[in-house]
């Protein structure tokens, strides 16, 4: 519960609203304007010269009634800060105006003057005080954090108000995205947008959301993944392009998966899957000194993971090997699937013999890799737009980045020849010729340079380096169910 029991709704709000109407009786408007801030908090706390002016501006958390005087914390993006209000110094209608109509939540603009109360708090002493916004609803009152779940999600607002962890974990996520740019744009990698609703949904395997345009009359799906469009650049001579882009999937939720998230795409022209191995290693290394100041990051149940370089490079065939026996792979498809139920992996009655063995290894192995993996090598039917490994064309060349027991990177060496290309389509969509996209094949014909292609997912990346253990504590409003 956010408020006592024995408080209603009305209770709480009613004096709100009647002061409300006071101020508005009285000419003072209770949602201010313009405001002009000296600086934040942070800078003001930087730089406590006793007795220097300022101009602050933040949200009411606290407030102490010492009857000539009132303490009151003030918290804004940077940090919080003590404000004393002293009758004699603003006068006795200022004073009785913050003591009767200012209350927890509101939002105040502040002058005065720094100085550090004999408890060593830095303060200041209040001149002259604004309202920019009444607060109607009060804060629940363990204003030091929000503790039901529910409530933190669908009013993340109020978690943001009052969860410092919360907020520094999406300012955190602001940087890592930038931190990314900053490192691609660095290595002429030029950023691109490309349409988030397509005729036919493309680059990965997924199901997607539908819509409608009623202008053109068509129907048209939510982006699945922007890989098809990136690789038409690649076509048009853009040689290094990335997109970080929204995808919807239209899925589970759990605590690896929302239907909208966040993925960085990137291509290279004349590079394969071993250029982006040594991009992606270099970026997340790069990223994970700029945020976290290590390479070893600490989960939530104290486990670390440790980012030094050089990463495990493994083929997919040599960890089921080494998890499930060296014969596994000379098993009849029968016997394998009969295995994999022993092991309690439930699977379709028609399931294709490669799936078998990749469900095991996401349920099996995945979960078990820590510290950053690249698995290489994967069946050539788990990835239709990679080229084979001329060695063993049954293998393709890519790789699967797995950090904290989850995919954080796919990557290959991009499938260039459009004749292969079809027939690989064509494969995945079991014949259905309407299925594939004709442009995307006539692009190919064209001729695209051999290259590299990355897929990272954002909201993953983001949870690895702030040891957060569910996908929906690093999206700002992640999907939940309507209230009924």
């Amino acid at each position: 519960m956010l408020r006592d029991s024995m408080d209603s709704e009305a209770d709480l709000i009613k004096p709100r609203l009647e002061k409300r109407e006071k101020l508005l009786d009285a000419g003072i408007d209770p949602y201010g304007g313009r405001f002009d801030v000296s600086e934040s908090v942070a800078t003001a706390r930087a730089n406590p010269v006793p007795d220097r002016e300022v101009r602050l501006a933040g949200r009411v958390l606290s407030r102490r009634d010492m009857g000539k005087s009132l303490f009151v914390d003030i918290k804004d993006f940077t940090g919080k800060i003590q404000l004393y209000i002293q009758k004699q110094s603003v006068g006795e209608e200022q004073f009785e105006s913050f003591r009767h109509f200012i209350d927890l939540g509101d939002i105040i603009g502040i002058s005065g003057k720094l100085f550090t109360t004999r408890a060593g708090e830095l303060t200041v002493k209040i001149e002259g005080m604004t309202l920019l916004s009444k607060a109607i609803q009060p804060l629940p009152k363990e204003w030091f954090g929000i503790k039901d779940i529910e409530t933190r999600l669908r009013q993340r607002y109020l978690d943001l108000i009052l969860n410092d962890k919360v907020r520094e974990v999406f300012v955190a996520r602001s940087r890592i995205v930038s931190g990314i740019r900053k490192f691609l744009d660095a290595r002429g990698f030029i950023e691109v947008e490309t349409p988030m609703m397509q005729s036919i949904p493309g680059g990965a395997v997924a199901k997607p959301f539908r819509t409608h345009h009623e202008a053109l009359n068509i129907d048209l799906f939510l982006r699945v993944a922007p890989e098809l469009y990136l690789k038409r650049l690649l076509v048009g001579g853009f040689e290094r392009v990335y997109e970080i882009n929204r995808n919807f999937r239209n899925e589970g939720i759990s605590r690896r998966h929302n239907p909208e998230f966040t993925m960085l795409e990137v291509y290279q022209a004349y590079g394969d899957y071993e250029t982006m191995m040594d991009l992606v290693q270099g970026m997340i290394v790069s990223v994970a000194e700029d945020i976290a100041d290590s390479l070893l990051i600490k989960r939530a149940d104290g486990q670390e993971i440790d980012l030094t370089p050089p990463w495990r490079r493994v083929t997919y065939r040599e960890l089921v090997q080494e998890r499930f026996g060296k014969d596994w792979f000379t098993l009849t498809p029968g016997d394998r699937k009969s295995q994999a139920a022993t092991m309690g992996i439930e699977l379709p009655p028609d399931v294709p013999d490669y799936e078998v063995t990749n469900s095991l290894f996401e349920k099996m192995i995945e979960p078990t890799l820590m510290n950053p993996t690249f698995v290489t090598h994967l069946p050539s039917e788990l990835v239709v737009l990679a080229k084979p490994n001329k060695a063993d064309p049954s293998v393709v060349d890519v790789f699967e980045l797995i950090i904290n027991g989850q995919e954080i990177a796919p990557a290959y060496s991009e499938l260039n020849d459009p004749v292969l290309q079809r027939v690989r389509l064509l494969m995945q969509a079991k014949g259905h010729a309407e299925k594939i996209d004709e442009d995307f094949l006539l692009a190919l014909e064209h001729g695209m340079p051999p290259a590299g292609g990355m897929g990272m997912g954002i909201d993953r990346l983001v949870m690895m380096l702030t040891g957060a253990e569910s996908i929906r504590d690093v999206i700002l409003f992640p999907l939940l169910r309507p209230q009924t």
